[in-house]
């Protein structure tokens, strides 16, 4: 079909440079017309002397015999100088037509086209997936890529924010690994490792993940992310004084415009009135394991720790209940049952969340928000 249109194509190019060639001029025509002007200026003349017409009639058909007479003129052509070498011309020009038109069509497709790529029919089109293009289809095409090229740390990069956005932890933290050993450790590597650890167990701050926000703080101090989650997982072993100490010294040096801002005056606002009561008691309900609970859940079988982990849950759960303000919480415990394969738990808790948080607009966007990242809107 393709060769079909270029043929037309051609044939219409040729086409429009032989129809000139095939008119001829028709120059004895114009010629008669300027001799019988002429005739009309002398019988003008005649009529007037004879008194047939005025002179004002005469002088205006003078004019108008005039202007055709100079038209009439201007259409003349020259006579040729030598009718054969005009015709060799004309056939000059039709071979040009004829060879060099179709040839260069040729050479220029040959060139900038692409006469090797297969055909792509109409129904198979139709026939292809409608999210070729979506987030899912992207990411496909992203691994695809990743396993023909392993190596590609930029590819590992760009690949794990968009896991941790989608909630597939395990695969944001093979991809942050990845990346870490390709191209090199940055603090927010670090950090963003130490998040998908974190994000993988439930929110709570396992030992690797806390060895990652340690590592990212060596490399740079400053790394709000990185202190940030070292409070939460102080608040978490029992020690809520060093989160205060943590999230105070944080908010003290954060510029005024941080995004990250609302959050840890959150968790300090969460942590700080409870502090009285960890200095007898250890640590707050609800708040996390210890350090106790984390040591000891690298010594259990899968079935203990995913007994431990719904332990845990269930006594976020029953803080929550009691006091539903925390908005932390509730995104984390929305996380743990997404975690724990039970959507339709996460679900009651995004209802039980934006019932508790319905006068504070802020909480509720993050509730939303929390929503459409671990894929409960559907």
């Amino acid at each position: 079909m393709l060769w079909l249109v270029l043929a037309l194509m051609t044939a219409a190019a040729m086409f429009a440079v032989l129809w000139p060639l095939a008119r001829s001029r028709r120059v004895d025509g114009d010629a008669s017309d300027v001799v019988i002007y002429r005739d009309q200026l002398h019988e003008i003349e005649r009529d007037r002397a004879s008194g047939t017409i005025g002179t004002a009639e005469a002088d205006a058909a003078r004019v108008e015999v005039s202007r055709r007479l100079l038209a009439a003129a201007d259409a003349q052509a020259p006579p040729a100088a030598d009718p054969a070498l005009r015709l060799r011309h004309r056939r000059w020009t039709a071979v040009a037509a004829f060879v060099v038109i179709p040839l260069g069509a040729i050479c220029v497709y040959l060139v900038l086209g692409s006469p090797d790529l297969p055909g792509q029919p109409l129904a198979q089109r139709f026939a292809a997936p409608a999210d070729a293009n979506s987030v899912a289809g992207l990411i496909a095409r992203v691994e695809t890529h990743l396993e023909r090229n392993p190596d590609d740390g930029r590819g590992w990069d760009v690949v794990a924010p968009i896991y941790m956005r989608l909630g597939r932890f395990d695969d944001a933290i093979r991809a942050y690994r990845s990346a870490l050993k390709l191209e090199g450790e940055t603090a927010d590597r670090q950090a963003s490792l130490g998040e998908a650890l974190a994000g993988a167990a439930g929110g709570v701050i396992t030992t690797d993940a806390k060895g990652a926000f340690e590592r990212a703080l060596v490399l740079d101090k400053s790394n709000p992310r990185a202190q940030f989650y070292l409070g939460l997982a102080a608040e978490q072993d029992g020690r809520a004084s060093e989160a205060v100490d943590r999230w105070q010294s944080l908010i003290a040096h954060a510029p005024a415009d941080a995004p990250w801002l609302a959050y840890v005056r959150e968790a300090l606002a969460r942590v700080e009135p409870s502090r009285a009561q960890t200095q007898g008691s250890g640590a707050p309900a609800g708040s996390g394991p210890s350090a106790q609970d984390v040591a000891s859940a690298a010594e259990m079988s899968p079935s203990e720790r995913d007994q431990m982990v719904r332990g845990m849950v269930e006594r976020l759960a029953a803080r929550l209940s009691a006091d539903g303000s925390d908005v932390e919480g509730w995104l984390r415990l929305m996380r743990a049952y997404v975690v724990l394969g039970e959507l339709g738990k996460a679900r009651a808790a995004a209802a039980d969340a934006r019932r508790a948080l319905a006068s504070d607009p802020t909480k509720l966007h993050r509730i939303d928000e929390g929503v459409k990242n671990f894929g409960l809107d559907g």
